[in-house]
């Protein structure tokens, strides 16, 4: 526990000892995220684990924690309060379970899980064993996301009427790990592990789910086994139609949302800008300063710790993200519309 002045009286805070599963780019980002709330002390990274020992050994010597090579020794050993999964997609599933029968409240790096049926068994030992798990959706704590869904229920612009969100840049890089452009071990390509992101905007922006789609599939990208590129035309509970674009081959990078409303228009750029238009032409939002979309995480997990509630990305939530990019590529399959089918899987559409 931590004592902080609260109106000329002490609180008490609980706090939390953090390992870390897996030692790339995004675990830094945690960690500095933990440096960077507004009680430090909160949030105390003990361990990180990497079956690259040199990267987690990097990580353990600039943070001042211990490193480990096999994280089920590390949690064992370290008995954290939590622990922040960032795996490869396919080992979310096997790190999460183990983290969950330790006893740890788990932060898990999107998406949730290869399938709909990962997720089931991550959901249920998460319940059984009566943690807490958080699914990493960054784009609901962005300030640019916020502030355009302050603006959709505002009703300053007339009614939403539609949603296009486009997404290309290259996909196949040197930077890019290799196991991305293998489906058995990332899922897909760039409409998992980006598409992944832009169903969840949509569907956070109208706070709904995606209800049915009609994809096309991209397989020229000529790397492993997954696509380069795709379009999907998306059906929600809101009733508001989208359309998703997204392509891994050269060209210009673009990454932006319209929001298409009956007196005029939002052009999002997620954690650069937005822009509104109800003429013309476009003109600046000022967007208000807030806390690092990766603190805003931290601080709604531990909300979700401590006021026993379920946090803003959900396990269900979660779930339904991988349900939709599932249906996605059943789609394009089958040559037709599918249903989402929320309690599990996909159904092709009559």
């Amino acid at each position: 526990m931590m004592a902080l002045e609260f109106e000329g009286e002490a609180m008490e805070l609980n706090t939390y000892r953090v390992a870390i599963i897996g030692a790339g780019n995004i675990a830094g980002s945690h960690l500095e995220a933990m440096r960077a709330m507004s009680s430090p002390d909160r949030l105390t990274p003990c361990a990180i684990a990497d079956v690259n020992s040199a990267r987690a050994d990097a990580l353990a010597g600039k943070y001042g924690i211990r490193s480990y090579i096999d994280y089920k020794e590390m949690l064992a050993k370290e008995k954290p309060d939590i622990a922040i999964v960032t795996l490869p997609h396919y080992l979310h599933r096997e790190a999460s379970l183990f983290a969950a029968e330790q006893g740890c409240h788990i932060l898990l790096e999107k998406p949730m899980a290869l399938n709909t049926k990962e997720c089931d068994e991550i959901i249920a030992a998460v319940r059984r064993n009566r943690v807490r798990m958080m699914v990493g959706h960054t784009h609901h704590y962005t300030a640019e996301n916020r502030e355009a869904k302050s603006w959709i229920a505002s009703g300053r612009l007339g009614k939403l009427v539609m949603m296009n969100d486009r997404r290309h840049l290259p996909y196949d890089t040197p930077a890019r790990p290799g196991w991305f452009f293998e489906k058995a071990k990332a899922g897909g390509g760039i409409l998992t592990n980006l598409g992944s992101h832009s169903i969840d905007k949509l569907q956070w922006l109208t706070d709904s789910r995606v209800t049915g789609i009609k994809a096309r599939v991209d397989y020229s990208l000529r790397r492993g086994d997954v696509e380069g590129g795709g379009t999907a035309f998306l059906d929600l509970s809101s009733g508001v139609p989208a359309t998703i674009s997204q392509s891994g081959y050269p060209g210009a990078i673009v990454d932006e949302t319209e929001l298409l409303f009956t007196g005029g228009s939002l052009l999002l750029r997620s954690g650069i800008g937005l822009w509104a238009g109800d003429g013309r032409e476009y003109r600046e939002v000022p967007v208000p300063p807030q806390a690092p979309p990766f603190v805003l995480q931290f601080e709604d997990l531990l909300g979700a710790i401590e006021e026993g509630r379920e946090p803003e990305s959900s396990m269900a939530y979660s779930r339904s993200v991988v349900a939709a990019v599932e249906s996605l590529y059943r789609s394009s399959e089958l040559g037709t519309e599918v249903a989402v089918d929320q309690g599990g899987g996909a159904n092709e559409r009559g």
